[in-house]
């Protein structure tokens, strides 16, 4: 998470962080609908993991909770994983560790 806020920091974007799911939710529930441009989701983070985190954000019902454009960011790249994270919700799914050029190809992708 460091990482990848410090890398993606040097493009000027505002970001937030969230030390697991339960937190990465509730950030994204008190804040306004639309307040997220995109979300980078871990996999594996205590409390409550990616899956369940973003699952929980699409069935919100927030106006923007199906359009928040929400990354998958994880050591898990096997065909079965990448499966998962799309049944979740999520729209892209990145491998650590990630390749700087293809994250923020991703990232651009999404955002435009």
């Amino acid at each position: 998470m460091d990482i990848a806020s410090e890398i993606i920091g040097y493009t000027g974007a505002d970001i937030e962080k969230a030390e697991n799911g339960k937190e990465a939710l509730e950030k994204y529930l008190i804040n306004k609908e639309n307040y997220y441009d995109l979300i980078i989701m871990d996999i594996r983070m205590p409390i409550m993991n990616g899956y369940e985190a973003t699952e929980k954000i699409r069935n919100s019902g927030r106006d923007d909770s199906e359009t928040v454009p929400i990354i998958a960011m994880t050591a898990d790249a096997f065909s079965d994983d990448i499966r998962k994270t799309k049944e979740a919700g999520m729209n892209a799914h990145i491998t650590k560790p990630f390749d700087i050029n293809k994250l923020m190809s991703v990232m651009n992708e999404m955002i435009k």
